[in-house]
């Protein structure tokens, strides 16, 4: 399966999932003045190797905005709300407190969270601050094809 995210001209950009080179399922991705949401989850499922909501596609679930609760899948999405305030904040939150306010997320909302460490943490950055400066490189209209492994 690859994602495909297309860079848009407005207000939106997209992702495809794609299997065996055909279009499955297309998502609108609000901007957000970082990498799509979407992307940062790749960031963190594929780096992990974390059951989240791409993971989940992949195995076969529809690809829809809210999906039915899943434990490992939450609290994947908790770090993604991290990492999304770690950019929008410049990338500048040292790890421990992201791994710290990735604790706090993950009990407010009443979730496991992930048994990672401040490498992890270190490990997610760097595939993302990667796949920020793919992003950027990517003009309007084009697109950034993302292979993830089948479930």
């Amino acid at each position: 399966m690859h994602l495909v995210f297309t860079k848009g001209a407005g207000k939106h950009d997209r992702m495809a999932v794609v299997r065996a080179g055909v279009p499955q399922a297309a998502i609108g991705c609000p901007k957000q003045g970082i990498i799509p949401h979407d992307m940062v989850h790749y960031a963190v499922e594929v780096t992990l190797h974390a059951r989240g909501f791409i993971a989940r596609v992949a195995a076969g679930e529809e690809a829809v905005f809210q999906m039915v609760p899943e434990a490992q899948s939450d609290g994947v999405e908790r770090l993604v709300e991290v990492l999304q305030a770690d950019g929008w904040s410049g990338w500048t939150g040292a790890p421990q407190d992201l791994l710290d306010l990735y604790h706090v997320t993950c009990e407010a909302r009443g979730c496991p969270p992930l048994a990672i460490g401040i490498g992890d943490v270190e490990a997610v950055r760097g595939r993302v601050l990667e796949l920020t400066a793919r992003w950027a490189s990517t003009p309007v209209g084009a697109s950034l094809a993302l292979p993830f492994p089948d479930a």
